[in-house]
């Protein structure tokens, strides 16, 4: 590919994660996908960290008002502790396996939802339940910036209302991103051609955070939980193919 083709994919990856990071969940998991079109994945995950990073200062002063604190008491911990899990055995990870177990959670609870026939009460917190999503939010997050989906199974039925929806997901993945520099550091660290890389793609991740938040204050509450459904539902697929296509499944043209 050109240089102009990097860097416009490379600019829309960080929009999307700035878009993410203002409130609008799921998109952000594209950055990967759409950055290993350019380079190795993993190169990808890592060169993301920093402008997570950066959008996440960006996107805690625009939610530092709006957070579901007791949920936050229950996944900031069970994430750090899947963030050391994933660090402890990324050698010993499948990728692959991970994208297909987090992308048919998501799927199935997204049909869960959408076909159950009988209305369904709002299901407050739930320390267990909390405990195990937001230890699987942090290992998913660790291994492929993908833990919007343990997230979002746990945190809906809540039917928090957005603004509290979108704050306690940017504080959530704020801290966790901020766990995980050292580790990432550890595995593969950063060289000043990296560094370097994530300068460029900077204002399109500040601009998209900016961006994500108007929007989510202007889309109306039964519209915002929908398109987050949608999104995890597609999202899902999307993980579910790149787990299929990297154990070597062929698919049909159309």
């Amino acid at each position: 590919m050109t240089l102009d083709t990097s860097f416009l994919l490379a600019s829309l990856a960080a929009m999307l994660v700035g878009l993410s990071k203002g409130g609008l969940p799921t998109i952000g998991m594209l950055g990967v996908p759409i950055l290993s079109l350019v380079m190795p994945p993993l190169q990808a995950v890592v060169l993301l960290l920093p402008i997570y990073v950066i959008s996440d200062v960006v996107s805690v002063w625009l939610y530092r008002k709006h957070f579901s604190a007791i949920n936050l008491k229950i996944l900031v911990p069970a994430g750090i502790f899947g963030i050391f899990i994933g660090w402890l055995t990324a050698s010993y990870t499948s990728v692959a396996a991970t994208k297909l177990l987090i992308g048919g959670i998501g799927v199935g609870f997204c049909l869960n939802t959408w076909l159950r026939k009988a209305p369904v009460m709002p299901r407050g917190t739930d320390l267990p339940r909390g405990i195990f999503w937001g230890t699987l939010a942090g290992f998913t997050s660790f291994i492929s910036h993908a833990g919007a989906p343990p997230f979002q199974v746990y945190v809906l039925p809540q039917r928090l209302p957005k603004m509290e929806f979108a704050g306690t997901a940017t504080l959530l993945f704020a801290v966790l991103n901020a766990v995980k520099i050292v580790p990432y550091q550890l595995l593969q660290p950063y060289s000043m051609a990296d560094l370097k890389q994530a300068s460029v793609m900077i204002p399109a991740a500040l601009l998209g955070t900016v961006a994500g938040a108007y929007l989510t204050k202007k889309i109306a509450d039964v519209w915002f939980y929908r398109c987050v459904q949608v999104g995890l539902f597609l999202i899902s697929l999307k993980l579910i193919y790149d787990a299929a296509t990297a154990w070597g499944l062929t698919w049909p043209a159309l």
